[in-house]
């Protein structure tokens, strides 16, 4: 598998937006391959005419997920409003002349926050990242259609743990928790994420 420097896939997703008039890229990997991280890079690299729009804002709300009894398996697929996601999606494809209001998830309180994230008609690059842009089913097979093109990142799977697990402590649980959390059902969200690693325009995995 090719490793590619930072400065690289800067420069690709670059030319991405200078095909324009606004572009989507969306990242894709398992949980604690590092998505945020190598996305928040690239619209750093790119400058002020990408923005990051996150998938996880559309996480459903705590209160919702006690109603539905999926608490405990919060972050799989069935634990975001997919179809909200897929239509902030299309908004911003189409490049209008308003400013679109994304929301961001804040880990702090584990919630979605409603227009958290500006978007302006100047943004060309829109750099998206989540677990299931590549899910051929329905309602995201819709997502992937917005998007002009999608990096699978990759990471060795017992670094990829390793940083989930601590990413979890960082977070408030207790060590044991995070381990349980991490090899149970942030796992099984990893393997079926891992099936859609074909659909990838791009595989990544970063030089050091």
């Amino acid at each position: 598998m090719t490793s590619y420097p930072l400065d690289v896939l800067v420069a690709r997703a670059a030319a991405l937006a200078d095909l324009g008039p606004r572009r989507l890229l969306g990242i894709v990997g398992a949980p604690g391959a590092g998505k945020s991280t190598l996305a928040a890079r690239i619209v750093e690299g790119v400058g002020p005419t990408a923005a990051l729009v996150p998938m996880d804002g559309y996480h459903l709300a705590e209160a919702e997920l006690d109603r539905l009894g999926r608490h405990e398996r919060k972050g799989a697929i069935d634990t975001f409003d997919a179809g909200g996601y897929a239509s902030m999606l299309g908004r911003l494809a189409a490049g209008g002349p308003e400013t679109v209001y994304a929301p961001a998830f804040h880990r702090e309180i584990e919630e979605p926050i409603a227009g958290s994230i500006p978007v302006p008609q100047e943004v060309r690059l829109v750099v998206t990242e989540g677990n299931y842009l590549l899910v051929p089913e329905e309602p995201w097979s819709g997502v992937r259609l917005l998007l002009d093109e999608v990096w699978y990142l990759d990471l060795d799977e017992e670094e990829r743990l390793r940083r989930l697990v601590e990413r979890h402590v960082a977070y408030g649980r207790s060590r044991a928790e995070a381990k349980t959390r991490s090899y149970g059902s942030d796992q099984v969200n990893a393997e079926l994420i891992a099936t859609t690693r074909a659909r990838a325009d791009l595989v990544v995995r970063l030089a050091d």
